[in-house]
Parts: C-alpha cells; structure tokens; sequence
C-alpha cells in the first residue's frame, strides 16, 4: 500500500471522487483520462483496491495496440472470467456469445443485441457479488468493444455494476463520444510533483532536482523515471551546460517510447523542423526557454501538431512542444549528423546573438577550429557577466577542445579552471588542472591560479598557494612579460587575497616589492586591492576616491571583480551605497552564477547589516551564507561565515555562543596561518567581554590583535578594534595606555581613511582627553560627522562614554541627553547589556526608569521635513527627489530623527510629530 500511496500524491480530488464511484449506492461508469504517465493506471489501482475492500469482484483488463484491429478482442478480455455464468442466460443471449467467441456460425450480433446480452449477463453476475469492470489503455480497443462498452455504460444505473475506463486524452478513441461521465486526470501540481520526487529519490542536489521538476512538468512518470536515469548517468545538474538552447535531459527508453513512435512517423522534414525547434529551448507545455534571445520559431510543422506533439502559444501563435518529453524525445531520436546540421542552422538563425551563436556553432563542429572557439570564449565572458558562470565553463571547455594549438588550449582550459573555481565547482577546476598538465611537467601558471584557488579556498592553505603563486609570478617577470596579460592579473590577483588571509606583514612586503617590479603591469583595481586589502591605516589613504570611479559601473564587471571591489569599499567602510547592488546580484551569482563571488558577496552583505545596526538581518544572511558555504565544501568561508556569526553573537549580547563560535574558527584557522580569521576570532573574545562587563579579559584579547599606541602593520582588525581597546584600557585603570591610542589613531590620520575610522578616533579622543574642552570639541566631532548615524553601535558607545564622563565632572543634567541616546540606540539594536549599563546609569542621573529624548533634543529644519514627509507616507526615493537628497541620506535623517522623537518606528511620526511645540524644528 506504500508504494500506490506514493504513486497518488497530490491526488485529493481525484481520490475524492474515486471514492464516491465505489462506495455510492447503484451502477455508473467512469472514464480516468488523461496523458502518457499521468497517473491513470495508478488510480486505476486504487480503484481496485477500494472495490476489493467492498467485498466487490474485480475483472480486469488493458487493451493492446496490437489488437485494436480485432473485432470484440477487446470484450473478449474482460469477459472471459464471466463465461461460467453464460449457461445460465437464456438461447438468444448464448447464441450471441458463441459468435463473439468464435464457438458457434451465423451473422455478428447487433451492438445493441450484443449490449443487451452483455448487461443480461453482468447483472446477472453482480447479483451474487457486487462487480467491477477496470479497463486500462482503452484508446486501443476495437471499435466493436469501445461500442458495446459505452452502451453497456450508459445503462448501469439500477445495477450493481461499475465500469471504469482509462483513456490516453493525446489518442483519438471511440470512448470519446461514448458519452460516459469522465473524471480528467491533470498534471500533479508544483508542491505536489516536489513532493512526489522527494519522497521517491530524498537528497537530490537542488539543481538536479530543479531540473527533473522542469523536465517532467508534473508527470507522475516521468518523475519516477528520471533520478536514477539521470543519477546513474552521472552528471549532477550543477555540472550541466547552463546554456540557453536545449536543456532537457537523456530520456530512458520507457520515457523514449511514449511519443517516439509518433516522431519516427512524421515527415523527414517535420522531424528537422521540430529538432531545430527543440535544440533551441522552444517552450515546452506551461514551461518557457530559458536565456536571452529569440526562440527558433517552428514551422509548416502541422503534421507534428495532429499527431499531438505539438500544440499552439494561444498568445504569440507559434508552436510549442506539448510536453518537455516530446521535446527531449525528438532531440534523442536524431541522429549525430541531424543534430549537427540542425545546430548549424540554428547558428545562422542566431548570427547576431554572441551567446547563442557561439552554443551552436560549437555543437555543429567537429575538427578544431579557432574562429568557433573564440567564439566561443567571447560568449563565456558575455554569460559571466549576466551571471551565468556555469555556462561559461562549458563553453570555455568546448573552445579549449576546438583549439588549433596548445598555447591557445591551455590558456582555454586555464579561464574554465577559473570560472569553475569561482563558480563553486573546486572538483572541476581540479579536473581542468589535470587535463592541463602532462605528467613530468610543471603547472602552466594558468593551472597555478586554479590550483592555488582550490587550496586557499577548499582548506585555507594558505602557506602552499602563496608559495606557488609567488613562483608563478616571477616566472612571468623572468621571462620577460611586456605588456598587460590576463593570466598574470588573476595571479596577482589571487596572491594579494591570499596575503590578505595571511595577514602576515613579511609576506605582504614581498608582494609589495615583487608587484612594484612589474610597474604598469599590475592593473589599476589591483593596486586597489593591494592598498584596501593589506594595511589600511598606512595605505588607505585615497582608496576611497579611487574607488569610486571603479564601482561606477558595476553591470560592465565580472562577479569577482565586483567582490573585489566591494571588500575593497569594506575596508575603508564605504560599502553601505553598494549594497543594494550587491543584493541584486547575489542571487543571480548563487543560482547559476560564481557561487564563490555570492559567497563573499553575502559576507559584505551582512557586515553592512552589522555596520548599520540591521541586526536581525544580517543574522539571516549568515545563516544562509553558512548554508552555502558548508554545502560546497568551501571550508575557508565557511569559517569565514562562522567568524562573522561570532561577532554579531558577542555584539548582541549572546556571548556563550560568540566564544563557542571563537573557539571553532581560531582552532581551525590558527594551524593554517589564516590570521584574517584569528583576528576576528580575537575581536569576538574582545567584543564578548566587553558586553559582559569583563574589561580585563577584553583588554588582554585587544593587545593580543595590536599593542596600545601602535597599529601591527597588516592586521586588519588593529584599527577596527581601537574603541575597544581604548574602552577597556579605561575601564582598567590603564588611562596612559588609553590616551597613547586613541593620539595614535589621530597620528595616523585614521579619520581620512574612513568615515567609521573617523567616527571611532574622535570618540576615542574624547573619552582620553584630560581637558574638558577638548573632550567636548571632539565628543562634537564624532557625532556631528555626516556618516556617524551610519555605525549606530559605534556611536551609542560614545554616547554612552561621554554620558558617564559628564555624570562625573558637569552632573547629573549634563550627563541626561547623551545617556538617553545611548540607551534608546542599544535597545532599538537589541543588545541587553549594553542597553541595562546605559539605563543604569540615566537611573543614577536621576531619571525614571524609562525616558523619551522628545524634550531635549531638537530638530533641525532639514530633519523637521524629511521626518513630516515619511509621516505622509512617502518613501525614502520619494523624499529623496523632492529635497534633491539620495535615499541613503534620507534614511540617515529618519535615523537620527527616531531617537530624538523617543519612536522606533515610522507609524509613530505623526503623533509624535503633532506633540512638538511651535519652534520646534526651526
């Protein structure tokens, strides 16, 4: 019983209905119809069964195409069992009999004569026991049984005979005019052909499963038959060709036979006509092609759509497959040479599209040729940059096989490697490796840059992938490289993030050295990377101009360009304008695009979250980039992920799971050398301690990322941790340590650096300064900065500092304002202990347990406008265009505004905005 309740999932009506025919009182009949493999016989079955739980006799009987010729065959079959029962009918009824079964001469009966013998006789059997009759495949009875059979069926009533037929709806048959009540069997819905399949074949990667759901839309059949077919063929989808042709998968001969013979039966020109169509995507039943372009468009192909291969797009008028099966069964029915010549037209067809063209131009060639492979190349960079990195492989592949020399094939197979690693496919990238190196030969540096991915990025090895890309690097420059060349940019490339992770100040010195030997050979964007992603407080200067002319144009960049970029715009703590960009493109690049790019782009994601205080989000977005990560074995960024995790967990307040999540990534990473993570993992025991009050323990996990007054050099988290360090220096008694820093910082000119870096130099300086009035000044420096509502947690913690230092040395009074900020901001942020230090010391001021800002803070004209706009209902976008301000700025304001209102939300403004005096705002 199992197994039939897994063949009628998704069956509700169905079985509804069905259950009713058998259980309802008085004869009926029923006719089950519906397409090849929907799932009639399945029901067929069912009814059986519930007949057989009724205590009914069950006749059974399947007509065969083969006979469909023979008069009564059909009859024959399900009314052999019965033949005891004729003795007892009368002469006239036996006689008619006899001639049907061939036992006795004379003229055939009438259908009507014959009916009525054959309701004479099941009456007169269902009279003893309750009768079922369940014919399957009844499109191929003979004419003589279908009409006997829809007379017989329209004349049950009173009996306790029931009929049930099962009928192919793409086979003209004589049931069709029978006039018999029918019950149309569909295609399973979404939810329910997913369900079928993951209850059947549990644990299909989602982009086999995705294509399997696209493959049989719906069919009960085909979803049965597909995953191990597919499994045993061992391709997954996520190493299939995203191309923008055909897409359907090799069909088992049981899924080959239901429209093959209908295929073989059409025309030879049909037959090309509707190949051609299929090769190119045309849209197949409720699914559509898939990428860019126009599809073929099919035609004189009216043979094809009366042998009901094809139907009619009710909206464009063209022809469509019926189903995807019809589609796949014509392209596996063609020959080599057909499917060649097809692809060579298509090409023609597609001479103007560079992705489309290059597809069949490459399916249609044999012999190596240059002029397709580079084609083929130009639409592998046109698809990474629509993320489609996955079909950039394969077509990088197929160039390489086309090749005319070695030199041009090496190079090919090198950019697949690439792509491959980026795209999340490492076991590819290995594969291309190989098949590029010849046993006793050393690694082109092609294979060094894929090699090297797959060991930074698959294990954080670190030490062996800088070594070797240092190698391949003065390799080049030996030899004399004289001008701008791919393969030393993505080696440069790959060393500076490889340095980065690292974090080790010697390494970083001899890349300096050995990329200022290659002067103009290092692009720009990759003196970029040198400078943002290796020692920002000495280096960082500039970046941010610099940067802005790179971003200006994302859509014209590959994905990891782009994430280059955009960890460049972390670091100097610019990211924020980009993230909307970022989150666009993200799941285009997770879907079918560099899976490796997403990943990092989900990381810089979450860190603007974190930045801008979007707690809860940037939450989820680790959790889904943890769910990626661990999925395509990327252990380097699932650890990655993790680090991140941690220090939202110690920001938040939820410190036994930051230092669970410390002690994960620094045992892993500390034996790799990966003092990128070790950092953050040091940064998590700060955060976390400070949270708990334990200034000790957060001072000693401080000095263990940068001593007090200086910055290590290379280590990325010594100036992102400086208000840390200064807070705990202070909170120990260590104020000569604190002062040294915080004058460190301003020496090093941190706040041209970055806006955050700004921010947290002024704060640190007022909270060291030993004159009020400089305390004061920069206290005001630090608040009043454009970017400071940016990095709430950062500015509430300054607050919350210069609060305590008026409480002590200007009262209770002084200390109000900027203690209520503080608080107001830690609980908006969700962080307890944070937000219970803050109240506690308003309480000690002298305040009620809970207080509003809304009397002592005032708007000014600009945040007045922008707050009675947002209390009108506009947008952000809205607001932006009518005070000529981007949509950032505004959220800015409406940051600010919310504190100084004592509200939290934007349905709160115009109450609270009708609760300010005249003068207020002005």
């Amino acid at each position: 019983m199992e197994s039939i309740d897994a063949r009628i999932v998704g069956r509700e009506r169905e079985l509804e209905e069905l259950s009713r025919f058998v259980t309802a009182a008085g004869g009926r009949a029923l006719v089950l119809r519906g397409d090849t493999g929907v799932g009639k016989s399945a029901l067929l079955d069912h009814v059986v069964d519930l007949s057989a739980a009724e205590q009914h006799r069950v006749v059974r009987a399947a007509g065969v195409e083969a006979e469909s010729g023979l008069p009564f065959a059909g009859l024959h079959q399900f009314l052999y069992p019965l033949l005891p029962s004729i003795e007892r009918l009368d002469d006239q009824h036996r006689r008619a009999f006899d001639v049907v079964f061939g036992r006795g001469e004379g003229s055939p009966p009438s259908v009507m004569a014959l009916g009525i013998a054959v309701l004479d006789l099941l009456s007169l059997v269902a009279s003893q026991q309750p009768l079922l009759l369940a014919l399957d495949d009844g499109q191929w009875f003979d004419t003589a049984s279908i009409e006997v059979c829809g007379f017989v069926g329209r004349r049950l009533t009173g009996s306790s005979v029931r009929l049930v037929v099962g009928l192919r709806s793409d086979v003209p048959s004589g049931f069709d005019t029978a006039a018999l009540p029918r019950l149309d069997v569909c295609t399973l819905s979404e939810a329910a052909a997913a369900h079928l399949l993951d209850l059947r074949n549990p644990g299909l990667d989602p982009r086999t499963r995705r294509l399997i759901l696209d493959e049989a839309q719906g069919n009960p059949l085909a979803l049965l038959e597909l995953p191990p077919h597919v499994l045993r063929g061992g391709r997954a989808a996520g190493e299939r060709e995203a191309l923008p042709g055909y897409t359907g998968i090799p069909l088992p001969l049981r899924l080959q036979d239901v429209y093959g013979a209908r295929v073989a039966a059409l025309d030879d020109a049909v037959r090309a006509e509707l190949l051609r169509g299929a090769l190119d995507g045309v849209g197949a039943g409720t699914a559509t092609g898939h990428g860019p372009g126009t599809r073929y468009r099919m035609r004189d192909a009216d043979e094809a759509a009366a042998a009901g291969l094809l139907d009619i797009d009710p909206l464009t008028g063209d022809f469509v497959f019926r189903h995807p099966l019809v589609r796949s069964t014509v392209v596996q029915k063609a020959t080599p040479n057909q499917r060649r010549a097809a692809h060579a037209a298509l090409a023609h067809v597609h001479r103007e599209d560079v992705e489309r063209r290059a597809m069949h131009l490459a399916a249609s060639t044999i012999d190596p040729d240059e002029q397709v492979a580079s084609a083929l190349e130009a639409a592998a960079d046109s698809a990474t940059l629509r993320g489609g990195s996955l079909a950039a492989v394969s077509w990088l592949t197929r160039a390489a096989e086309l090749s005319e020399s070695h030199e041009a094939r090496s190079r090919r197979l090198g950019s697949a490697a690439f792509v491959a690693g980026h795209a999340g496919l490492l076991y590819r990238a290995r594969e291309l490796v190989r098949s590029d190196t010849a046993p006793g030969t050393d690694e082109s540096p092609a294979a060094v840059v894929a090699s090297a991915y797959v060991a930074l990025y698959e294990d954080g090895d670190v030490r062996s992938s800088q070594r070797h890309v240092l190698a391949a690097i003065e390799n080049l420059r030996d030899q004399g490289v004289r001008q701008p060349d791919e393969v030393l940019t993505r080696l440069v490339n790959l060393l500076l993030a490889v340095n980065q992770y690292a974090s080790d100040e010697a390494s970083w010195q001899r890349a300096h050295e050995l990329l200022g030997s290659l002067g103009d050979l290092v692009p720009p964007n990759s003196r970029i990377y040198e400078d943002a992603w290796g020692d920002v407080v000495r280096r960082g200067t500039g970046v941010h101009e610099r940067l802005k002319g790179a971003l200006a144009d994302l859509h014209r960049l590959e994905p990891w360009e782009i994430t280059r970029l955009c960890v460049a715009a972390y670091h100097v703590d610019t990211l924020g304008p980009h993230r909307p960009q970022l989150q666009r493109i993200v799941d285009r690049e997770v879907e079918t695009g560099a899976v490796a790019s997403g990943m990092t782009m989900l990381h810089l994601i979450m860190l603007d979250q974190m930045a801008a205080g979007d707690w809860d989000e940037a939450e989820r977005t680790g959790r889904r980039s943890l769910d990626l990560t661990t999925s395509h074995d990327h252990a380097l960024f699932a650890h990655h992920t993790r680090a991140y995790l941690g220090l939202l967990a110690a920001m938040r307040g939820d410190t036994e799971q930051a230092r669970k999540l410390q002690v994960t990534v620094d045992a892993w990473a500390r034996p790799r050398g990966v003092g990128f993570l070790t950092q953050i993992a040091d940064a998590i025991g700060t955060t976390a301690a400070l949270t708990d009050g334990d200034y000790e323990a957060a001072y000693l996990h401080a000095i263990g990322i940068t001593s007090p007054g200086t910055f290590t050099p290379y280590a990325h988290q010594a100036p992102r941790t400086l208000l840390d360090l200064v807070e705990a220096a202070l909170h120990t008694g260590r104020t000569d340590q604190a002062r040294r820093h915080a004058l460190a910082a301003h020496r090093a000119g941190l706040p041209a650096v970055s806006p955050r870096l700004a921010l947290v130099t002024y704060g640190a300086l007022a909270m060291t300064a030993t004159d009020p009035g400089e305390a004061d000044d920069m206290y005001q420096r630090a608040v009043s900065h454009p970017a400071a509502a940016d990095f709430p947690f950062e500015l509430a913690r300054i607050h919350l500092a210069h609060g305590i230092r008026l409480r002590h040395t200007q009262g209770r009074k002084a200390a109000h304002l900027s203690l209520t900020l503080a608080a107001e901001t830690f609980e908006r942020l969700a962080t307890p202990a944070w937000a219970e230090r803050a109240r506690a010391e308003l309480r000690a001021t002298g305040a009620p347990a809970r207080t509003s800002t809304v009397r002592l803070a005032t708007l000014t004209w600009q945040e007045h406008r922008i707050a009675d706009l947002a209390a009108g209902g506009l947008t952000n976008k809205e607001i932006g265009a009518r005070m000529h301000l981007s949509p950032r700025t505004v959220s800015s304001h409406l940051y600010r505004v919310f504190p100084k209102l004592g509200i939290t939300s934007r349905a709160a403004l115009r109450d609270a905005l009708g609760t300010l005096p005249d003068d207020r705002g002005v």
